[in-house]
């Protein structure tokens, strides 16, 4: 694969880069890129500390224009909005996006005067923006000719058969930086700049004249297929990409738990028609319509498509409460009660959803995101260790997201160690991948998805009902780029194995090529017990197989696998930045998880939780001491348990009487303990800070 842009680039590097195309007549404003920042903070630690300003001005001569002429410049790591002003009118909105591309847009006659003239680019967001602009080039020709100078027939066809199948196209320079066209969104394409989403597999790009390189892609299960173009004014070429399966998945359908337009949610830019042609594009075979507080089936706009074959769409709603959290529930009746959103607290949310759908799944949606003054899972209310709510709210939830592709957070695993401290407190939650994309490129639709346990033969035609009661019992994998396998004693995710001996685990990493694998883990109850790096983590389809052997558990666990690595740079499927970054350093990654495989250890014939042990020792034991013996044959998962219960019954004593205990525990209890105090202690600051 080519070398392409990072997302990490040195100011000094984009001084000249995309300018070739510039002829005699062209102005070039400024040939450099101009680092801005919109306002006190710094957004992210590769920028400078010290920005160039709040805003760009640039004064150039120019001739009074009597025909439209066209502006063309370059941006990156856009995330509020910024305006350009020409001469004091405004002549462009450049789109939400963190990407690093090169946008057109139209100078109408008269727009230019004889002299002196002024460009100034700014921000009316709110929030800091640390910003790449510049390269800004006055073209005396109008946007539609520019755009339209050559064109390029594609067509991407699937291998063996050589069928033509929606996809991805996405068209960068040769420095890495995606491209407009002349193209504009209709019934089988949708455009943005640099990407096209085509539904019957075929476009033809309109370009101007430039040396471009074309790539296709079908999302997370498919190979990236590339070509180099070489574009004079007037040329027309065609090119054939053929994409393959990289990714075994069968008998896992992909779904996106969590999908929106943004026709119909206020924010985002993708419509209806372009959504569905995103969905088919990436491979979603079962996309989730979770609108906020609405209903929009997609059923009788997919067959209008002719893109129904592709995928089996299903119904719900995203209730979008003011300061209690955000829930997706599906699969919905199309006409039907209405959830109320108003409601004040976790119990009225769950009346609300019981009065709309019979048995749905009910996800928690971006739990770590504060959304009207909330935070579902913040230190303040919750005790990650333990999935203690320390408000004393039950969850109305049956899955969580432990992905969201859309609002990633700064650390990889903050999500997934909360899902793993839920069901250590016996709160048995379905973990979800989502996108949570509103748009057509911005955020990619099915990025972050979910891969349920079902027949997924006829993408068109999956069995929901079947789909459905997979995830609510927890047979699922969540691909952010990766996928973790798990399999003990023939069983999978969501299932109970009963060990007699000890146990062989058996976990498999799968990924595409372009994703690259570094570490696989496993952990138990929550607790990492055995992690190894990934060598050729490059391959196409497996990346890695292995079995662990594990003695067998003194009492019931469950057991989670782990895949990590780098996240994408690449233009045709970008990683994002945090949604609500807890530092301005980030590292971008990729994660592949295991729903959990549930061990029966001690016979019962059901799995019991680290919440239930601790509870039926903290209640037999007669004192310290006593508690102390009872919890020796137990893991860190219920000595943390323990802890938390100690502190219910005595919250004003339990900090010393933990203390007075950890010197004579044995060293899992101990651990156990002190990691129950230092939980507890950022939990009580949190909670005198709100």
């Amino acid at each position: 694969m080519r070398p392409i842009l990072s997302g990490v680039v040195c100011v000094v590097t984009l001084v000249m880069a995309g300018l070739q195309s510039a002829s005699a007549a062209d102005l070039v404003i400024t040939a450099r890129m101009h680092h801005l920042r919109s306002g006190a903070d710094r957004e992210w630690a590769e920028f400078p500390v010290n920005a160039e300003g709040r805003e760009l001005v640039l004064a150039f001569p120019a001739k009074a224009n009597q025909a439209e002429q066209t502006l063309r410049l370059r941006h990156r790591d856009l995330k509020q909005p910024w305006l350009v002003f020409l001469n004091g009118t405004e002549t462009a909105r450049l789109p939400l996006d963190e990407a690093d591309m090169i946008t057109y847009w139209a100078v109408p006659a008269g727009a230019l005067k004889d002299g002196r003239n002024e460009l100034r680019i700014r921000c009316t967001g709110g929030d800091s923006d640390d910003v790449l602009i510049g390269q800004v080039t006055l073209v005396d020709r109008p946007k539609g000719q520019l755009l339209s100078e050559a064109t390029v027939d594609v067509s991407v066809r699937e291998a063996p058969n050589g069928t033509a199948i929606p996809s991805r196209i996405t068209v960068v320079d040769t420095h890495g930086t995606l491209v407009s066209f002349g193209n504009v969104s209709g019934p089988q394409q949708a455009v943005r700049p640099g990407v096209v989403y085509t539904g019957s597999g075929t476009v033809r790009l309109e370009l101007p004249a430039g040396r471009y390189v074309i790539y296709a892609g079908r999302g997370f299960e498919y190979s990236v297929a590339s070509v180099d173009v070489d574009l004079a004014r007037g040329a027309h070429v065609s090119r054939r990409l053929t994409i393959h399966r990289d990714v075994d998945t069968a008998g896992w359908a992909a779904m996106d738990t969590h999908v929106h337009t943004g026709a119909f949610a206020g924010h985002g830019d993708a419509g209806l028609d372009e959504r569905l042609l995103t969905i088919a594009g990436e491979g979603v075979e079962l996309p989730v319509s979770t609108e906020h507080n609405m209903r929009v089936d997609l059923e009788a706009r997919a067959r209008a498509a002719g893109l129904r074959d592709y995928f089996t769409p299903v119904l719900g709603t995203e209730v979008t409460t003011a300061s209690i959290g955000h829930f997706n529930v599906f699969p919905l009746p199309v006409e039907g009660s209405a959830i109320d959103p108003r409601v004040v607290d976790w119990g009225g949310l769950r009346d609300a959803i019981a009065g709309a759908a019979a048995e749905p799944v009910i996800v928690l949606n971006h739990g770590q995101d504060l959304h009207g003054g909330f935070r579902p899972l913040g230190r303040a209310r919750h005790v990650s260790l333990t999935g203690e709510d320390l408000d004393g709210w039950r969850l109305p939830a049956n899955a969580m997201e432990v992905v969201n592709s859309g609002a990633v957070l700064s650390d990889a695993l903050s999500l997934p160690r909360d899902w793993m401290g839920l069901l250590n407190r016996g709160v048995i939650l379905t973990p979800v991948g989502s996108s949570d994309s509103h748009d057509v490129s911005r955020y990619i639709v099915g990025q972050g998805r979910t891969y349920v346990r079902c027949g997924d033969r006829d993408a068109g035609r999956i069995d929901v009902s079947q789909a459905i009661g997979a995830l609510r019992g927890g047979q699922v994998m969540v691909s952010y780029g990766l996928l973790a396998e798990i399999e003990v004693a023939g069983k999978g995710p969501g299932q109970l194995v009963q060990p007699a001996g000890a146990m062989d685990v058996k976990i498999r990493v799968k990924g595409p090529g372009w994703v690259r694998a570094s570490r696989v883990a496993l952990y138990v109850n929550g607790l990492k017990v055995r992690e190894q790096p990934i060598g050729g983590g490059t391959k196409a389809g497996l990346k890695w197989e292995a079995t662990w052997r594990l003695p067998k558990p003194s009492h019931d666990v469950h057991l989670v696998a782990m895949a990590t690595g780098p996240g994408v740079a690449a233009p045709y499927w970008p990683t994002a930045k945090p949604y609500q970054p807890s530092s301005s350093a980030f590292t971008p990654y990729v994660l592949g998880l295991s729903g959990a495989v549930f061990v029966d250890a001690d016979g019962s014939g059901t799995f019991e939780s680290a919440h239930e042990y601790a509870r039926r020792e903290v209640s037999a034991a007669g004192d310290r001491r006593g508690l102390i013996t009872r919890l020796s044959g137990y893991d860190i998962a219920v000595a943390t348990q323990a802890a938390s219960l100690l502190r219910v019954q005595d919250p004003d004593g339990f900090e010393s009487t933990v203390l007075g205990m950890i010197p004579n525990a044995p060293p899992q209890v101990a651990q156990g303990f002190a990691a129950y105090l230092q939980s507890w202690t950022e939990s009580r600051a949190a909670r005198r800070g709100r």
